[in-house]
């Protein structure tokens, strides 16, 4: 029994014992979780912000026509690759055919009608070479003349005629001159290619060229095409969308950040990016590019009116725009309209908030269409050669 007493008496001592140690260890626990925190916080949770409102974008072109067509071919499907240049769609050439050709033969016209104006100056001119030389001759048979009438040699009758005779051969060069001066002025400090009659018809055939090229609509930039609609048949006005082409290399983020994450955010900082097509296996990084110059809701096309009636506080979302590591994406494709989950690390704060100088150079550009212009201006140029023989030059007075 004596026994019995003294274990329970020593249980009763060990009991506070444990209890105690269990409450020093737990507040250990907590002390140190709370230290964790803490610590994760100021060394990594203050730099970062992150977002799950992100969604990869990118340049969809839009495939228009400039001219009003027929369709009769289609080069392309949605989901093709197409290069810059490929031919997409074709209309009905036969009109923008009809139109070129109509437009060359009225260069063709217009030039020999040029080269005949210059022709005609140096008709005129020939004319007044040689009424010079008539008004000279009757100045000398006058002045004769008037020395014999003065030693009664001849009659006064005699020198009346041929006072009248130069006075009609001066006439004659008078009359002769102005044509010459009319004729000129069409064509005074021009050659056949830089006169204006020939310029405006070499605009009209450039025009006519654009036009027929124009029946055949190409791909400006390499891409995948989507949004297909053009069917065979179909009577396309300018403007219609007929597809669109997707350069999948150029793609980007849309992070949508609460206003009260920007803070410390600034262009230039390193960004975390995991799709939601790839999952936690593939990681992207990228860098900010730009944050937006106003709320999504400030450019809605029905904004918020906060004047009237009651009013709640919506927190706002600013767009950003994050750069995509180009080897990257080569990589692991993405595709626009994608759901993403960035992670912005703030620890470098040193880049501007607001871009800071103007692009020096096009962000985008194609130079597909100057091809055309080109081909329009070398058909010009042997059209008007061929319809100029030997060009004259330039005429001055």
């Amino acid at each position: 029994m004596a026994t019995a007493d003294s274990n329970t008496a020593t249980a009763q001592d060990n009991n506070p014992r444990k209890r105690k140690v269990m409450l020093i260890g737990l507040a250990l626990i907590v002390i140190l979780s709370v230290a964790g925190v803490w610590a994760w916080h100021e060394l990594y949770g203050r730099f970062s912000e992150s977002t799950d409102d992100a969604y990869v974008n990118g340049n969809v072109v839009e495939i228009t026509p400039l001219v009003t067509g027929t369709v009769v071919s289609i080069g392309a499907d949605d989901g093709d690759l197409v290069h810059e240049g490929q031919v997409l769609v074709n209309f009905d050439p036969n009109d923008a055919a009809v139109g070129l050709q109509s437009a060359q033969a009225n260069l063709a016209r217009t030039v020999r009608q040029v080269r005949g104006l210059y022709s005609n100056v140096d008709g005129m001119k020939a004319q007044v070479l040689a009424q010079q030389a008539n008004v000279q001759k009757a100045q000398d048979n006058y002045t004769r003349r008037k020395n014999l009438a003065a030693g009664g040699a001849i009659s006064q009758e005699e020198l009346s005629h041929a006072r009248d005779d130069l006075t009609s051969a001066q006439n004659a060069l008078a009359n002769v001159q102005q044509q010459f001066k009319t004729s000129s002025a069409l064509v005074d400090d021009t050659v056949i290619s830089s006169h204006p009659d020939v310029q405006a018809a070499a605009a009209q055939l450039r025009q006519a060229y654009l036009t027929d090229a124009r029946s055949t609509l190409i791909a400006p930039v390499t891409g995948y095409v989507a949004k297909r609609t053009v069917q065979l048949g179909q009577r396309v006005q300018p403007g219609t969308a007929l597809m669109a082409v997707i350069p999948l290399n150029q793609l980007w983020i849309d992070a949508n950040f609460k206003e009260t994450q920007l803070r410390d955010m600034r262009i230039g900082q390193p960004v975390d990016i995991e799709s939601d097509i790839y999952g936690s296996d593939v990681k992207f990084s990228g860098t900010i590019d730009s944050l937006g110059a106003g709320t999504g809701s400030a450019f809605a096309l029905l904004p918020a009116q906060n004047a009237t009636g009651n009013w709640i506080k919506i927190v706002q979302r600013v767009p950003v725009r994050i750069h995509i590591n180009a080897e990257e994406l080569a990589k692991h494709p993405l595709r626009v309209g994608l759901s993403t989950v960035v992670n912005v690390d703030l620890h470098d704060q040193s880049g501007p908030v607001l871009a800071q100088q103007a692009p020096q150079k096009a962000s985008f550009s194609t130079n597909v269409y100057d091809r055309q212009l080109a081909e329009a201006d070398a058909m010009i140029t042997q059209l008007i050669h061929d319809n100029s023989l030997a060009a004259p030059k330039a005429v001055q007075r």
